[in-house]
């Protein structure tokens, strides 16, 4: 498929304005195609050619004006409209669309739990084109009237409030002015759960196979969606927008949730079928407040361009933590943020493929390199600059600057600089070079404390290393009284702010050092963080100590970038988890620190030879936290303590046990995914079969069964099963997404390294050929889930960067390959250290 330039995008824009779309399609014609009709009503501003996407299986009929043109001039994707004269024209297009089994375009799902098939459409970046012809691109904004032909027992949810005429057919309310790529239908045998709040009527949709765990959350999932609404009205000048809130959970969905407007859709894996923790729920709760802060800040002002994919994601990245913690019972949400979401910036912002916040114009030059800027930069780090942002200008000012910002351009389009303009209109401090040093500049400062000591004061010094200015808190603090060992406390002392750089000599302060200082307490800025010498042998000791969560997710995260900087031990880290996670009180915390221990230490910055030892550490780790929560007073800690040594499991005797009786020992009793869990780790270790499979396979038939046991099946230690594995990934092309993705999880295993060796240097032709062939979906899963990270060795490395100068290569694939590479790179330069 041709992508659009960002010169060919602002030259139709010059040349075009939109004024609507009727499109009609109908879902009743097949399982393969659906039909599509579509008229577009616009103007040309001067005479000259222009041209149309869309990506039909059959062209039927195209006219303009009335006058037929000839179907067979389609050019890939795009059809070329020539000869425009100045003023109103009509074109007409009637074709039959694919369906989509990679979450792209109009994706369609049956439930094999039941039968039902769903459909519902992900439209973003640039695949409107793939469900109706258009101008697709976010500047082209239109008003869009459609109708619907669906089974009948379908329901169909839309951007505006739909009516069923009767027979299947249905009439969504024409929408506001609004781009392509926010266009959103979903249609099936929903369950429904609705209500009113405001005024508007307000949905939760889902499958029916999981109507009862729908059910089972309604309140929870409408009374955060009511609490955010009632926020952001707080928040924001302009009401919400749009006439409706739909919120649809839909299968097999690529992103976490879609900010169409007035109809929200998410990974039903939101939809809980097994237990999970009360961070999981607040993630749940995040992501529905950041899709919500998207009806402002993407809907109602959309992105000119997608070099400004930050101003919709940074800003509802932000938004969705801070209105979270604002309005509802989950108010530690920057702890998370702290020690999961932030790590995934960092991540990004020290590998080669970094690009600044707020990239330059033409380092996205179309619509495929636009792709690749959804990462840790355009979510996390933007997250984080805007929060120390509000940090330096102040929360009346930075909310003045926005709702300028929603006055100026709603229903419109905005950049960068109309962002910075408005908030400058606000406040007299100089945004523009705050943006200029926070949006326009890569990598990570590093924040570095050295403390000088006299008989009565102490003064502070911070090393900055980098370009950026940052507004930081220190937290110093003390040993509480004749305390003195790892599970007693920690007293803050005092905590004061600094701007760093640093001018002039630090003022001195009274009294003895801390036993402790802390930079960025309270992380509001995005940096790396040093400690001095003293500090780091009080957190060695005292790290569970210290009073508040926020300050202890700054120090982990401070450990974990030392370990991937190649300065901190990955065994020092794990015997500081060992310590002190058994006494840790927060749940995010938790979850964060056994997660990069079992993922990244284990698995790849520790040698082959100590990964047993490792695994041991952490076995013994969450035998002390299942023993701590035995009176069952913390069910989401034993829970996790419960996942992870499933996973750090070396030997099959105790989860099989677990298995066999359906229980963990005074609970919880296994649900399905702790059973498919239990099961691949079993099938990893050489404990289970093919028949064990097949038969939780039909104990749970469901989508996310048919997962697990694709998973299984995949992590067998045979090379029967591998060989079967491999050659549905790369081979079967009508794989869906989340069946790829299972299978990927599965293949590649530490324990099974001599067994998968020889599938090292066969990925990359593979992956190469798979990716030209199925588009950037699975590119992207083939680049993130199937890439074998687990070989740690400059054998994998020479062959990941040979691949990379393969010049076939599709965008998607060489980003996630480059990344993987530099990863692993990082992995044994972090083993050459040790």
């Amino acid at each position: 498929m041709s992508v659009l330039t960002r010169d060919e995008a602002q030259t139709r824009a010059q040349f075009l304005d939109v004024h609507r779309y009727t499109i009609d399609l109908d879902l009743t014609t097949g399982e393969e195609t659906f039909d599509s009709r579509t008229v577009i009503q616009f103007t040309a501003t001067a005479a000259g050619d222009t041209f149309v996407e869309l990506k039909p299986a059959t062209l039927r009929s195209i006219s303009l004006d009335g006058h037929p043109l000839d179907p067979a001039d389609l050019d890939d994707n795009r059809f070329p409209l020539t000869a425009l004269t100045p003023g109103t024209h009509e074109l007409r297009v009637d074709a039959a669309m694919t369906y989509s089994r990679t979450g792209e375009g109009m994706h369609r799902f049956t439930d094999p739990t039941d039968g039902e098939t769903y459909l519902y459409t992900q439209l973003c970046l640039d695949d409107a084109q793939r469900v109706f012809a258009a101008f697709d691109q976010p500047d082209l904004k239109s008003v869009f009237a459609l109708t619907v032909t669906a089974p009948e027992g379908w329901t169909v949810l839309g951007n505006g409030i739909a009516d069923h005429q009767g027979n299947g057919h249905w009439t969504l309310a024409t929408t506001p002015v609004i781009s392509t790529y926010l266009v959103a239908i979903a249609a099936g045998p929903w369950h429904s759960v609705t209500t009113e709040h405001a005024g508007l009527p307000f949905g939760i949709h889902c499958r029916r196979s999981l109507a009862p765990h729908l059910d089972t959350d309604a309140d929870e999932i409408l009374d955060i969606t009511r609490a955010c609404f009632d926020r952001f009205h707080e928040k924001f000048d302009e009401p919400y927008p749009f006439d409706s809130y739909d919120q649809a959970f839909v299968p097999e969905f690529n992103a976490g949730a879609m900010e169409n407007p007035g109809l929200v859709t998410f990974r039903d894996e939101f939809v809980y079928r097994s237990a999970v923790t009360d961070t999981e729920r607040q993630t749940r709760g995040m992501v529905i407040a950041h899709e919500m802060a998207h009806m402002w800040f993407g809907d109602l002002v959309t992105l000119a361009w997608w070099d400004d994919i930050w101003l919709n994601e940074s800003f509802a990245e932000y938004m969705g933590y801070q209105t979270l913690a604002e309005a509802t019972r989950f108010t530690d949400t920057w702890v998370d943020f702290g020690v999961a979401r932030k790590g995934w910036g960092y991540d990004a912002d020290l590998r080669p493929s970094t690009h600044p916040v707020a990239p330059a114009p033409d380092t996205v030059p179309d619509t495929a390199s636009a792709m690749l800027n959804f990462d840790g930069i355009s979510y996390a780090k933007g997250a984080s600059a805007l929060r120390q942002l509000v940090a330096w200008l102040g929360e009346k000012d930075f909310l003045a600057g926005i709702n300028t910002h929603f006055a100026r351009h709603k229903f419109a389009n905005a950049t960068l600089a109309d962002f910075i303009d408005n908030l400058a209109s606000a406040t007299d401090r100089d945004v523009h070079a705050w943006a200029d040093a926070w949006l326009r500049t890569t990598g990570v400062d590093t924040l570095t404390s050295h403390v000088e000591e006299t008989d009565s004061t102490w003064a502070l010094t911070v090393d900055h290393h980098g370009n950026r200015p940052h507004r930081i808190t220190v937290g110093a603090y003390d040993h509480a009284p004749d305390t003195h060992t790892a599970t007693d406390s920690l007293v803050l002392r005092d905590r004061f702010d600094i701007d760093v750089p640093q001018t002039g000599t630090p003022d001195p302060h009274p009294g003895h050092r801390p036993a402790l200082l802390v930079l960025n307490d309270g992380d509001l800025s995005y940096a790396k963080i040093r400690l001095d010498a003293q500090s780091w042998d009080t957190v060695l000791t005292n790290l569970s100590g210290i009073p508040d969560a926020l300050t202890r997710a700054v120090i982990w995260n401070a450990a974990r970038d030392m370990v991937r900087d190649g300065q901190l031990a990955p065994t020092t880290y794990l015997e500081a988890a060992r310590t002190h996670l058994p006494h840790e009180t927060d749940l995010a915390l938790t979850q964060g620190v056994l997660t990069f221990a079992g993922t990244h230490i284990a698995r790849r910055y520790l040698a082959p030879e100590q990964r047993p030892a490792a695994l041991a550490t952490l076995t013994a780790l969450c035998r002390d936290l299942i023993r701590r929560t035995e009176d069952g007073h913390n069910p989401g800690l034993r829970l996790t303590a419960v996942r992870h040594l499933i996973d750090a499991a070396t030997q099959p005797d105790t989860i099989q046990d677990w298995l066999t009786n359906g229980t963990v020992p005074g609970g919880p009793e296994l649900d399905p995914e702790l059973n498919w869990r239990i099961l691949t780790r079993l099938a990893v270790l050489g404990a289970t079969d093919e028949t064990t499979i097949a038969t939780a396979l039909e104990q749970d038939p469901s989508a996310t069964g048919q997962e697990g046991a694709a998973r299984c099946r995949a992590a067998l230690p045979t090379p029967e099963a591998k060989a079967t594995a491999w050659n549905t990934l790369f081979h079967d092309d009508s794989l869906s997404n989340y069946l790829f993705i299972a299978i990927a999880q599965g293949f590649w295993q530490p324990e099974q390294a001599d067994l998968v060796h020889e599938y090292v240097p066969r990925y990359y032709p593979e992956a190469t050929g798979l990716a030209a062939r199925r588009g950037p979906a699975i590119a992207d899963a083939a680049g993130r889930h199937a890439f074998p990270a687990y070989a740690v060795d400059h054998d994998s490395l020479h062959h990941g960067e040979q691949a990379l100068n393969d010049k076939t290569l599709t965008p998607t694939l060489h980003r996630r390959l480059a990344d993987q590479i530099d990863d692993l790179r990082r992995a044994l330069a972090v083993r050459n250290a040790h």
